[in-house]
């Protein structure tokens, strides 16, 4: 299973401090993995143990170097049509050949060498245009327009033809990154403040640094990297989840399953000036505990066994910078910084320790929310994944929530919501127990492997929780979270509540080192990790996920609505498929003859709802713009625009103002909220729930001057609208039955 986190990106302000000479010293270089043995045994387990069970032939090498070009060139920048042609000829034919006959490294150089010659001749040809300017911007009065996304448009013919592709690139980046100046700078003097962007190097500048940072990220390569890209495109041409894990992406993986990490605890950003910016904090962390790091200080260099030996970062990609600054749990890191208030450079020592990544770990609420004559004591259980440590000694997420449960039980809870808005999945053991706490006995899901024998994983003993319960869901809602979705529906134990449908990923893979299958004689260290689906779930009512997701009972607007996102939009997704209903599954139908009136109860608030109705408004609006695809280049066109979109939002802003100061008098009327985290479950009194001083404020974080200038007022009482809403849901469930 995989999961997926959804992250914003907040922009930085570019440090002003003259450039630092660094020592870049080399550590004595380890025994590379046996990376032809790795691409053998990739491709044998890949044809005989995925669950499609697909040989190797002419028609799938043809699809290896498609989907090879597609992970390399998503938006079709840097390879032709000639290219791409001249590159079929020669391994459209042979690519599987490559790694059966343990010719992977061959492959990967080869192909590496040529991406890397188109993609540093045309980011070249991108600088050349920026000099071309001579310091002034263009006019930007023309009529021409580019693509919003490139990803499915026909190739650029020729080299002539992709460099007007670049032409218009360049001239969107330049007229994008000006209007967004002048809207801050508008936004700044309309509310007395000083223009964040005064300080920033010019437009030009601004884009050539993105453009030096992606052709370094280009050129910084290693083999880890080239034999990687090269599986990966072998896996994606076998279905969207498997692929190819090399060392340092392996333990990423393993973080990303977990709930904790080891490092310094600190979130990094890869600036345009080429540093890593330092845009969180961790309170309490290793980085905290130093004193000697501030937000917005830009690292330079990194040392990372603390021993002399520097590593010059200046724009490498923030995964490697990431994979530095990581180490074991007591060893020491050297972090060269430039400092954001005083540009004096310094050096910092920090001790690495284990950092818990407490915003993924399961929370909740308890609300006594009081409606008419009659006060519900309901709760909201959130749970942003299914995590386990894979390690077998860290967080798992069953055991958490069913801590959160039990006392959520004691404190005598009517109905909860469940929020697995954005949680893209995990363990499927922890979501097999999971289901437990909620039906009792019973079978959770129907497994099927490549063989097409059928594996019912089942549940015993008693429910922790028989009261009411709405899932709240959206179309980032995806696999573990669609197996505890579809088995609450099916058992009729639950609403289903959110975006029409979750995303539809309906396939299991398992994670194995690759180092058990290499010979004796290969170097096994850094072998990495193969992740393959091998098996597709089922609900107990006998469809598949896949594809179709879950549907929703009750569908509300959100700002998920207006984005095509789903398994049905990935290549090589697996078809749809169904299976007989799994023996013993008995449905409770009590609740099917109250959705009509629950779904028409829901309508009549949701049409009244000012917030409900500005999320459709912005999803059409933004189906509408990806439908069109296109993107002006006239300045006055994209000025115009903007400045509805800025009145739109002045108008919201203010209407909102003045009503969420009423709801807020109404919830304090109405409302009481208890916190309920995992640190106080065990406390004789819950304390109350503070929304300013939520979980998510573990880490002290930079300020964004857009979000500051922006200064949208809250949604009070933390309860954004949906959840508003299914507490609403909820309550009427606890009323009717």
């Amino acid at each position: 299973m995989y999961q997926t986190l959804i992250k914003g990106l907040k922009h930085a302000g570019m440090c002003a401090a003259a450039a630092v000479a660094l020592v870049s010293c080399v550590t004595p270089a380890k025994a590379e993995p046996d990376y032809n043995s790795i691409g053998r045994q990739f491709s044998l387990i890949m044809q005989n143990a995925h669950f499609s069970q697909t040989r190797f032939s002419s028609a799938l090498y043809k699809k290896f170097l498609e989907q090879y070009l597609q992970m390399q060139d998503p938006q079709r920048l840097f390879f032709t049509q000639q290219d791409v042609d001249a590159l079929m000829n020669k391994y459209g034919v042979e690519f599987g050949d490559f790694l059966i006959a343990n010719q992977t490294v061959t492959l990967a150089r080869e192909l590496n060498a040529m991406y890397t010659e188109r993609a540093t001749h045309y980011l070249d040809y991108a600088e050349k245009l920026l000099n071309s300017y001579n310091g002034k911007l263009p006019s930007f009065d023309s009529d021409r327009s580019v693509e919003r996304s490139r990803r499915k448009v026909d190739r650029a013919a020729d080299e002539a033809a992709l460099e007007q592709v670049w032409h218009d690139q360049v001239e969107n980046m330049l007229l994008s990154e000006q209007i967004r100046r002048d809207n801050l700078a508008k936004l700044a003097a309309e509310k007395g403040k000083s223009d964040p962007s005064a300080k920033d190097v010019s437009v030009i500048e601004k884009v050539r640094s993105r453009i030096k940072r992606r052709r370094s990220e280009v050129q910084e390569a290693d083999l880890e990297d080239m034999v990687t890209d090269v599986l990966n495109a072998v896996a994606a041409s076998y279905d969207p989840h498997s692929d190819y894990m090399g060392a340092r992406a392996e333990q990423r993986f393993k973080d990303m399953m977990g709930a904790s990490i080891v490092g310094i605890g600190a979130r990094l950003k890869a600036d345009d000036d080429g540093s890593t910016t330092v845009e969180g904090i961790v309170k309490g962390g290793p980085a905290a505990k130093c004193g000697q790091i501030a937000l917005g200080d830009h690292i330079i260099a990194v040392d990372r066994n603390g021993d002399g030996q520097w590593t010059d970062i200046m724009y490498m990609s923030i995964d490697k910078v990431v994979d530095l600054i990581r180490g074991k749990m007591g060893s020491t890191v050297k972090l060269r910084i430039i400092s954001e208030n005083s540009s004096e450079e310094k050096e910092v020592m920090i001790r690495r320790d284990e950092v818990p990544m407490s915003e993924e770990l399961a929370s909740a609420r308890i609300i006594d929310m009081k409606r008419g004559d009659t006060t519900y004591r309901l709760g909201i259980l959130t749970l942003p994944a299914f995590y386990v440590d894979l390690d077998g000694n860290g967080a798992h997420c069953a055991a958490d929530v069913k801590r959160i449960l039990r006392r959520m039980v004691k404190e005598g809870v009517q109905g909860i919501v469940i929020d697995l808005r954005f949680n893209g999945g995990g363990s499927l053991d922890e979501v097999r127990k999971m289901v437990g706490y909620f039906i009792g006995s019973g079978p959770v899901v129907q497994v099927m492997n490549h063989r097409h024998q059928i594996d019912r994983l089942q549940v015993s003993g008693n429910p922790i929780f028989d009261g009411k319960l709405v899932v709240l869901c959206n179309k980032f809602s995806a696999s573990a979270s669609e197996i505890f979705a579809g088995a609450m529906a099916d058992y009729g134990r639950a609403l289903i509540v959110g975006d029409e449908r979750t995303f539809g990923k309906g396939t299991v893979q398992v994670p194995r080192s690759l180092a058990d299958f290499l010979p004796l004689v290969s170097n096994r260290e850094g072998a990495g990790m193969i992740k393959y689906t091998i098996q597709q779930f089922y609900r107990v009512c006998g469809a598949s996920t896949q594809m179709k997701g879950v549907a929703s009972d009750i569908v509300l607007p959100s700002i998920t609505t207006g984005i095509k996102y789903g398994e049905c939009d990935l290549d090589n997704a697996l078809p749809f498929h169904e299976l007989p209903k799994a023996p013993n599954y008995v449905r409770d139908t009590r609740l099917d003859a109250l959705i009509p009136s629950l779904r028409q109860a829901s309508e009549k608030r949701v049409n009244q709802d000012l917030d409900m109705c500005y999320l459709r408004e912005d999803a059409d609006r933004s189906l509408k713009q990806q439908e069109e695809n296109r993107l002006s280049l006239n300045k006055k066109a994209r000025e115009d625009e903007n400045a509805k979109l800025l009145e739109r939002k002045k108008s919201i802003d203010a209407e909102r103002a003045a009503r969420y100061a009423q709801l807020a008098e109404s919830d304090a009327r109405d409302m009481v909220i208890y916190r309920l985290y995992l640190e106080d479950v065990a406390k004789s009194k819950l304390p109350l729930y503070n929304p300013s001083e939520d979980k998510k404020s573990f880490m002290d974080e930079v300020k964004d001057p857009d979000d500051e200038l922006a200064d949208s007022p809250d949604y009070p009482s933390g309860l954004d609208p949906l959840l508003r809403e299914s507490l609403n849901i909820v309550s009427d469930m606890v009323s009717s039955y």
